[in-house]
């Protein structure tokens, strides 16, 4: 479904890659974590799978077709596909839960529909049902800066849900939570991953968490894969090559 054909980058005024000849495959169906130190390239990977970051050598390709080579209209319309959450919920705090759920619909809508606020019946009722599947109908009207953490981020997944997406993308989903709640969002992840036989590709800090919910857990040190297998195939000595300084 997705494919990184040696891919690397490089941000500007840096001497290392942040990616260095990645060569990876992604199917739909399965759950992966990413695991790896901050600057590991973690966020770069998730963010070259989606188009927001372009590979400074390689290609990505989506459904067998190069990705990387499509202009900017094109990437945007294959985006849509692809729901994404944040480490930090990227929701505007002014707004109620579903004006921010409405927003994952703008990528199916004209810009000044989009501007104005406006959306049909319709659409207002698929945001209500999705708001329902992640268990916050009765706070539709309630404005994101009174929620709790937990509740922000499940509103994230409500607003990618809303996207009818084939590929579910996380960057840190559940860094910001604690283990607890932590453990409630990756639970809803993957019984909506397995509702939907979704690609879903999650960048995470725990082991743990990952061994728990992945189906295949990829390692990234210093922009380049070490791991890529089973949960139960990571053992100690992978986990001191990923982390260890």
């Amino acid at each position: 479904m997705i494919r990184l054909k040696d891919v690397t980058v490089y941000y500007p005024n840096t001497e290392k890659p942040a990616l260095s000849s990645v060569n990876l495959t992604f199917n739909k169906g399965e759950f992966v974590c990413v695991l790896g130190k901050s600057g590991a390239g973690k966020s770069t990977l998730i963010r070259c799978m989606n188009g927001l970051q372009q590979p400074t050598s390689g290609e990505v390709f989506w459904d067998g077709e190069l990705f990387t080579n499509k202009n900017k209209e094109q990437q945007r319309l294959i985006r849509r596909e692809i729901g994404m959450i944040f480490q930090h919920f990227n929701l505007i705090p002014r707004l109620t839960v579903l004006q921010n759920v409405l927003t994952g619909m703008f990528g199916y809508r004209n810009s000044v529909k989009n501007l104005l606020g406006i959306f049909s019946k319709e659409e207002i009722q698929n945001a209500i049902r999705v708001l329902e599947v992640v268990g916050l109908s009765e706070f539709k009207n309630r404005r994101i800066e009174y929620l709790s953490g937990g509740q922000k981020q499940r509103v994230g997944i409500a607003r990618a849900l809303l996207q009818k997406p084939r590929v579910f993308l996380g960057d840190e989903p559940v860094a910001s939570l604690d283990p607890g709640t932590a453990n409630r969002i990756f639970s809803l992840l993957k019984e909506l991953h397995n509702r939907h036989n979704l690609l879903s590709v999650m960048n995470l800090h725990d082991v743990n968490l990952a061994k728990q919910f992945a189906t295949r857990l990829i390692a990234l040190r210093n922009g380049t894969v070490i791991f890529d297998g089973k949960p139960e195939d990571f053992a100690q000595e992978m986990f001191e090559q990923t982390y260890n300084s």
